[in-house]
């Protein structure tokens, strides 16, 4: 505990009468940390800090990486801007070696102001001085690690983009028109910082190039977790933070399905939502940061359960005690002969933010009744002339989220027409018109839709899978009593809550048998997947 004393050795403190230092003793954070310790996040709700003894740095994290931007020795503060504009922490806080700060919390900060008018005064004159620093960070455009260049249209640089977007690497997109495009035509290229240059290139190849981790450190880990959505990226940041090995393989990108949901507002802690892909952001970042191993554009061929081996695409064999399966699902394709044709070509699976410069100035299609149909149509809305969403059933409450519903019956840029359905996909190369059913007359009308965004469904992928994990009938991993009374169980105990019919092998988020489809739920599901395995592992 803080003392009368050491509060005076503090120079804004040291001239203060006796009553507001008391008040410091009774009501401030005593708080002693580790080399390495942070006691302030960027992004944290606003307090106010005092360095006591040590040293600390301020960081914030510029195009990716985080920068030493200040240091705090004795007697100096940390939050001067957040107290002083009721904002969160611009930038984090850390001891580099065995310190000690005091903390006030916003009430007891503004208390001491009442009682001592002279230090909201000294430390508002300090957050001016401090505000032009941060100001010239926050500006500093991201470096691009690479250029796409190729047609706007195009289903390959559209993929190209995405992947880079997803795994959050900075680029420049150069629009290429007919004749103007480089090494003959061939699209899309990708240039990288470095000098290489690759035209039409698969996505491992793009990862190799531009700094992506793709082949596993090591072949035996405590924890080998299969994907990397919010459930996948929360069981590897519980089990990194517990000191395990840990593992994450991902076929694309980290986020899953949820990277690709352009606004999630029924995320607890985030008052007005957040994106899918700054949600994967943050948690790969925390995952990365807790020592959590992750690579990409690679996917698991097999799981032998007797040595628990986990076989990769090009042979690469790893051993781990424990697996958890967050594989996700896939979103379902359009029941018709011409949707290949116009695969990426107009014809789109799923939406992301990333694909706003497709519905620029153009009349959308959302097909589609859930919630990640209903977060994209409110997104394109402010990019489109105009969105149109065609549902199957008699209404959007079925299965969309009424905070949803509400909101796209205030836009008058979207239009919902039930009951209608896609009977028909036409143009010359591109998608330009869309034959539309209307089931309450059997009429089909002709419509100008030349993008369309389809969101009708997922289903699990889990044909790669062992028999000896059993699946319903719909292909999702039964779990806990539904894998005990699965044929293919023979252990003498029961099984974990989460854990398949072979033991040490665990499924969370939207592959498991009778998940809630929800970001929420996956990302618990993630942590609880992480203490069962220590359970597991104690046996």
């Amino acid at each position: 505990m803080i003392t009368l004393d050491e509060l005076r050795r503090v120079g804004m403190f040291e001239p203060l009468p006796r009553e507001p230092l008391e008040f410091l003793v009774g009501a401030v954070e005593d708080i002693h940390l580790l080399p390495g310790e942070y006691f302030a996040h960027e992004g944290d709700e606003r307090a106010f800090f005092v360095v006591i003894e040590g040293r600390a740095e301020i960081t914030k994290v510029v195009n990716g990486d985080e920068r030493v931007i200040g240091v705090r020795t004795p007697g100096m503060f940390f939050g001067e801007v957040p107290m002083t504009l009721s904002t969160a922490f611009p930038a984090s806080g850390r001891a580099t070696e065995a310190s000690r700060v005091i903390k006030l919390e916003a009430p007891v900060f503004y208390t001491l102001a009442a009682m001592a008018p002279s230090v909201p005064d000294h430390v508002a004159g300090l957050a001016r001085s401090y505000l032009d620093a941060l100001q010239a960070h926050a500006s500093e455009k991201p470096v691009a690690e690479a250029r796409v260049l190729g047609p706007r249209l195009d289903a390959g640089v559209r993929d190209l983009a995405t992947f880079l977007t997803r795994n959050h690497v900075p680029f420049d997109r150069v629009v290429t028109a007919p004749g103007d495009e480089p090494d003959g035509g061939a699209h899309p290229v990708l240039e990288v910082r470095d000098g290489t240059r690759l035209t039409n290139p698969a996505m491992r190849d793009v990862a190799r190039a531009v700094g992506l981790a793709v082949d596993p450190a090591q072949a035996e880990y405590d924890v080998v977790i299969l994907g990397a959505g919010p459930a996948g990226l929360t069981a590897a940041v519980n089990a990194a933070a517990e000191g395990l090995r840990t593992l994450v393989v991902e076929s694309l990108a980290p986020g899953g399905q949820a990277g690709t949901s352009t606004r999630i507002e029924n995320y607890t802690g985030f008052p007005y939502g957040i994106s899918g892909d700054d949600l994967a952001s943050r948690a790969l970042t925390q995952a990365r940061r807790l020592g959590a191993e992750i690579v990409v554009t690679r996917t698991v061929r097999a799981i032998e359960p007797g040595g628990h081996l986990v076989v990769l695409d090009g042979g690469d064999t790893l051993r781990a005690p424990v697996v958890v399966v967050a594989t996700g699902v896939e979103w379902r394709s359009l029941a018709l002969a011409s949707a290949d044709r116009f695969l990426g070509n107009g014809l789109y699976y799923g939406a992301a933010r990333s694909d706003a410069a497709l519905a620029q100035g153009q009349d959308v299609c959302i097909v589609g009744a859930g919630n990640s149909a209903g977060q994209a149509a409110i997104f394109f809305s402010r990019h489109a002339r105009s969105v149109t969403m065609l549902v199957r059933g008699e209404s959007l409450g079925a299965s969309m989220s009424r905070y949803l519903i509400d909101q796209i019956a205030a836009n008058p840029g979207i239009r919902v027409e039930t009951r209608h359905q896609i009977a028909g996909l036409h143009g010359d190369g591109a998608l330009e018109t869309l034959d539309v059913l209307d089931s309450a007359t059997g009429t089909t009308s002709r419509r100008d839709l030349p993008v369309v965004f389809v969101m009708i469904g997922a289903d699990a992928v889990t044909g790669w899978l062992p028999p000896q994990v059993a699946r319903d009938g719909h292909g999702f991993v039964l779990t806990g009593a539904d894998a005990a009374a699965a044929p293919q169980w023979a252990a003498d105990r029961r099984p974990f809550a989460l854990e398949t019919s072979t033991p040490g092998v665990f499924a969370v988020g939207d592959v498991r048998s009778g998940s809630v489809k929800r970001v929420a739920a996956g990302v618990g599901e993630g942590g609880m997947a992480v203490a069962f395995a220590h359970q597991y592992l104690a046996l």
